[in-house]
């Protein structure tokens, strides 16, 4: 049976009891949240992530962050713990327990066999007096005064407290080990920061066959069909070393057709550009990208150090590999 009620007014609730329970949390990060810190900085081995229920749920989110921003982490269901999964865990860890109740049955169940390890163990719970926060080399509070539920029952301002205290402790760890955006991205290496930061022209550059390549006597002509041919709307020029000597584009074609110039003896020595932009293979493609946008061009060739051609990279490549 529905009853009346007000959505967009529960809502505003929610969001404000979250809210106040978040900032009730700031005082409590204090020498505690910053010992936590110090023996997840020296853990060895990884730090591994329990909870059992919605603490558990958040427990994951949290290993996941962690291991996104430099913090080698993964979860462990302390069910499965108690049945072989218990072997996953060193000395050399650092076990995270999350329980808000601090009590749940299948955490304490892990202590003396932590202890035995010689783990530390870091617990996240809103009873300071609990079984586990007193096993626990440290204790970070997690105390909410209630539930965003109305009726003090569903986890809600207490998930919430646990997954921020637990972006807290990544972000606090990723800035303390200088974890750049390179870092992140090779952690990421899927999305569209990672494609950015770790692709290379290298990656995406066309080679041997698929090169449009003529010589300094080539006639205009037959350059043109080199250019269809290979379909990247340009060739280069090069002397029998490979060595590159200019470019020609269909930008200077049009120029060309302007002069009314023989096609088919004018060679492309007399209409190609001679101050070509060129990159190398280990450039980044986002940085090939960048060049291309500053001068207004599609192609750039790639160089190495002897000024030898080594592949060409056009604007349709970057675009086709998720890098813009």
């Amino acid at each position: 049976m529905s009853h009346d009620i007000d959505f967009a007014q529960s809502a505003i609730r929610t969001i404000k009891s979250e809210r106040d329970a978040i900032d009730k949390l700031i005082p409590r990060i204090d020498g505690t949240f910053t010992q936590a810190c110090q023996i997840m900085l020296n853990c060895k081995g990884r730090v591994v992530v329990v909870g059992m229920g919605k603490s558990g749920h958040i427990g994951n989110k949290i290993a996941a962050t962690l291991a996104s921003t430099g913090t080698p982490a993964f979860f462990v269901h302390p069910g499965e713990a108690s049945h072989g999964d218990m072997g996953m865990i060193t000395a050399d860890d650092v076990v995270l327990a999350l329980s808000n109740s601090g009590n749940t049955a299948e955490l304490v169940m892990l202590i003396p066999l932590l202890k035995r390890l010689g783990t530390p163990l870091i617990s996240m719970t809103g009873n300071e007096n609990s079984a586990l926060a007193q096993a626990a080399d440290v204790n970070l509070d997690t105390y909410v005064e209630k539930e965003a539920c109305p009726l003090d029952l569903a986890p809600t301002s207490s998930t919430t407290v646990s997954l921020v205290l637990g972006d807290a402790l990544a972000i606090a760890l990723l800035e303390a080990k200088g974890f750049t955006p390179e870092d992140f991205a090779f952690s990421h290496p899927g999305g569209s920061l990672g494609r950015k930061l770790l692709l290379k022209v290298t990656d995406i550059m066309h080679t041997g066959q698929q090169l449009p390549i003529v010589s300094l006597s080539t006639p205009l002509k037959e350059a043109l069909i080199v250019i269809s041919q290979k379909g990247l709307g340009m060739t280069a020029i090069a002397d029998s070393q490979s060595q590159l000597l200019g470019v020609f584009t269909d930008g200077d074609l049009r120029r060309v057709l302007d002069q009314e110039l023989n096609l088919h003896t004018t060679p492309i020595s007399q209409v190609m550009t001679t101050q070509c932009k060129t990159v190398n293979a280990d450039m980044l493609a986002a940085e090939a990208l960048n060049i291309m946008e500053d001068h207004k061009i599609t192609n750039l060739v790639v160089v190495n150090q002897q000024n030898k051609i080594e592949g060409v990279i056009h604007l349709h490549d970057i675009i086709k590999a998720g890098v813009v």
